[in-house]
Formats: structure tokens, C-alpha cells, sequence
């Protein structure tokens, strides 16, 4: 068996893991080596290309808010901040908004958040349904109380260019990607001082970043480190319209969940199952029924011009699901102090990237947060099991 040393071991490269390193690698008060360890260098199957991919500033907590405005800062600069050789990725950002739709029941709820995220700075525009009904004449509105758009930086763009243009920067830079898999954490009293790997090699350690997004809990487990984190399925489904009352949609999120956006030129929708419970990390099942008795009622009564559609294609990803606030879970693992924690993001991991690679990043050079304080997104809520909950989950 080798062994060798990096400062930094990075437990999956996807969005989260590039991220981190990216941040590291364009630090200059950062001196420290990277090891990014990654078993499937297509990404094909992570959640990251497997998600839908669009970004949002409408969340009830402020650091979740100030996160994806960081985001959307992120991807409005990202040529100049990625690019190796004068390259980059194409992100194809649509600047198209998410439009969430409240009944009487949820109004309350709706305009505390829109205060929230007001005081945040995010441009969010507040409807009744009147207004709504008149700015979006093809909504059905009459059980809805009204609802709310992003007038600027909300919208869809390509994951993977997010993630690739991340990893690209991040080696260009320095840090050393591995086609490997991660099958223990050597611990000595609190702290990782090795990680093991697939292929029998040992790398010595400073710090481990587990963001091995649905895996995340088979990590912490590595290190005696309990995560309420597990794999939930999310089918995705393409459909076209017979005759669509708007071919550019926002991104609409029904009070019933169900959510359905443009897909140029078709149209993307998805809701969470009735049946919402943990998979396998491998399965990526698409439930067909979904759509037939859960989603496509819900548009035929919310867009009237969607009672006549066809499904062209569909897929399914996972959320890393956090049971116990659906909240992101970002910083040390007590006890094991070491060992950082990026995980648990229930489905805006994608979004929050950037803003969770930069904090991981000041926490491994300077011992703490120096942007947004992720202070509350701590271990400390899981290990004494108070939530700090979201209730503006999709």
C-alpha cells in the first residue's frame, strides 16, 4: 500500500466538492495541497447533473438568501472567474424568475418570507392574485391568494457547466482530482488523520471535506459521525403541449408542490412523491406514475392549456435529504473537529455552491467564516437535534 500526504482530502467532486476547491485554489492565503477524490469522472449519475438546475432567492432564512445571492453574483461573473486560456463553459443562463403561488392558507407564509428576503436585498416582487391574474393571464387564480417573483437573478442554467468550469479552474490551479472511492477514515482521538482508498492507496491528512452529496452519511459514519442525511428520488419529466398558453414559463411552484418551468422548446415539471422515503444511493428509478396522478392534474387546473400534453422524456435524481430540517449541514463534525461537513442540501445544493465552497474554503484557511456566517447551518443542531428549519423547500 502507498501512502502519501494532501492538507486537504475533498470526499466527492461534484458541484459542493469542486466548489471547495476551486475556493481553495484561488485563495493566495491558502498554502495547502487538495486532493479531490471522485469515483465517477463522467459525473453522469450525480445529483448535480441529474438536478434541474436553476437557482432561487426565495427562502424564509436569511443565510440561505444571502447564499444563492452570492450565487447568482457567482454565475453573473463566472467567465471571468473560471476561465483557463480564456475559456469557459457556457452556463445558458435564463433569467426567467421563480413564480411561487400561495392559497389563503399559505399567504401568511409567503409575505413573512418575501420581508425576510427584502431585508436581504433580493429583488422579489409581491402579487395579489388580482395582480397576479393580470401579469400572468393563463394561471387559473381563483383559490390562490397571490404569490412571488424574482425580478432579477432567479432563473435555470447548465449544472454541469457550473460544476465543470469549477473543476477546471480548481486543477488549472493546482488541485489534484483522483478516480478513486473513499473506503475509510483512519481516526485518531478526534481528528482524520488518513483516508483510505479503493484502490489501496492511503493519503494522509490535514482535513476532510465530506461532500459526497446522497453518500454524505456513509462518510460521517467513516468517522463515528451520526448525519441524518439520506438519498431521496425526485423524477423529472419533459413534456410537450398541444397548445401552450406561453412557451416561456418561470420556474411556478404550485401550493401543492408540484412545480413546472420552460424547457425550451418543451417544458419541464416535477413534484415531491406522495411516497417520499430513502432509496439507494444507485437507484435512480423513474416513477411514470407521478406524473399521470400527481402532476398532470395539478397543471391541467393551474394552466388550463395544459390538459392535452406528452411526456417526450424523463429521469430521476436524488436530493441528499436532510430528515431533520431539510436544511444544509456546513461546518466541523464535533467531535471529530477536522472532519467539514457540506451536506444535506435537499435540493438546492446546486444553488447555494458557490456560496458553501467559499465558506468551506475561509473555514480550512482561517479557522472561520469571513463572508456569510454559516454559524447557524452548524452540526451542533443535529447533534442536539434541533432543527433550524426551511420552509421554502421544493
Amino acid at each position: 500500500m502507498s501512502a502519501d500526504h494532501f492538507d486537504t482530502v475533498i470526499v466527492g467532486g461534484a458541484v459542493i466538492g469542486s466548489a471547495v476547491a476551486y475556493f481553495l485554489s484561488e485563495n493566495p492565503d491558502y498554502t495547502g495541497t487538495v486532493l479531490v477524490v471522485e469515483p465517477d469522472p463522467t459525473y453522469a449519475l450525480s445529483s448535480t447533473t441529474l438536478s434541474c438546475a436553476s437557482i432561487r432567492h426565495q427562502f424564509s432564512n436569511p443565510v440561505n438568501v444571502e447564499l444563492s445571492l452570492f450565487g447568482s453574483n457567482f454565475l453573473a461573473n463566472f467567465h471571468d472567474l473560471v476561465e483557463v486560456g480564456g475559456n469557459s463553459p457556457d452556463l445558458c443562463f435564463r433569467d426567467t424568475g421563480y413564480l411561487f403561488l400561495a392559497s389563503e392558507s399559505g399567504w401568511a407564509t409567503l409575505e413573512a418570507n418575501h420581508q425576510v428576503q427584502s431585508a436581504c436585498g433580493a429583488d422579489i416582487t409581491l402579487m395579489d392574485r388580482d395582480q397576479l391574474g393580470r401579469r400572468f393571464p393563463y394561471l387559473a387564480v381563483g383559490d390562490l391568494s397571490g404569490g412571488s417573483i424574482g425580478a432579477n437573478g432567479e432563473g435555470t442554467f447548465d449544472a454541469f457547466a457550473l460544476m465543470w468550469g469549477l473543476r477546471q479552474r480548481a486543477r488549472y490551479s493546482g488541485v489534484v482530482y483522483s478516480t478513486d472511492r473513499v473506503t475509510g477514515l483512519q481516526v485518531e482521538g478526534d481528528r482524520v488523520t488518513a483516508v483510505h482508498l479503493e484502490s489501496g492507496r492511503t493519503v494522509n491528512c490535514s482535513h476532510v471535506v465530506n461532500a459526497a452529496g446522497p453518500r454524505s452519511a456513509v462518510i460521517a459514519d467513516m468517522a463515528g459521525v451520526s448525519l441524518p442525511v439520506e438519498a431521496r428520488n425526485r423524477s423529472v419529466f419533459i413534456f410537450d403541449a398541444a397548445e401552450p398558453a406561453e412557451r416561456d414559463l418561470p420556474m411556478i411552484v404550485d401550493p401543492s408542490g408540484v412545480y413546472v418551468r420552460s424547457e425550451p422548446p418543451y417544458f419541464l415539471a416535477g413534484a415531491p412523491p406522495t411516497d417520499d422515503v430513502a432509496v439507494d444511493a444507485d437507484d435512480l428509478t423513474v416513477v411514470p406514475e407521478e406524473f399521470e396522478d400527481l402532476i398532470w392534474p395539478v397543471l391541467a387546473e393551474r394552466i388550463p392549456s395544459f390538459d392535452r400534453l406528452r411526456v417526450t422524456h424523463s429521469w430521476a435524481g436524488h436530493y441528499a435529504y436532510n430528515t431533520l430540517d431539510q436544511n444544509a449541514v456546513v461546518g466541523p463534525a464535533h467531535p471529530v473537529e477536522n472532519l467539514i461537513l457540506a451536506n444535506g442540501f435537499s435540493g438546492h445544493g446546486l444553488q447555494q455552491a458557490p456560496g458553501v465552497g467559499r465558506a468551506v474554503a475561509e473555514l480550512l484557511t482561517y479557522g472561520e467564516y469571513t463572508s456569510i456566517d454559516l454559524g447557524q447551518l452548524g452540526y451542533a443542531r443535529i447533534a442536539a437535534g434541533e432543527p433550524f428549519p426551511e420552509s421554502a423547500i421544493i
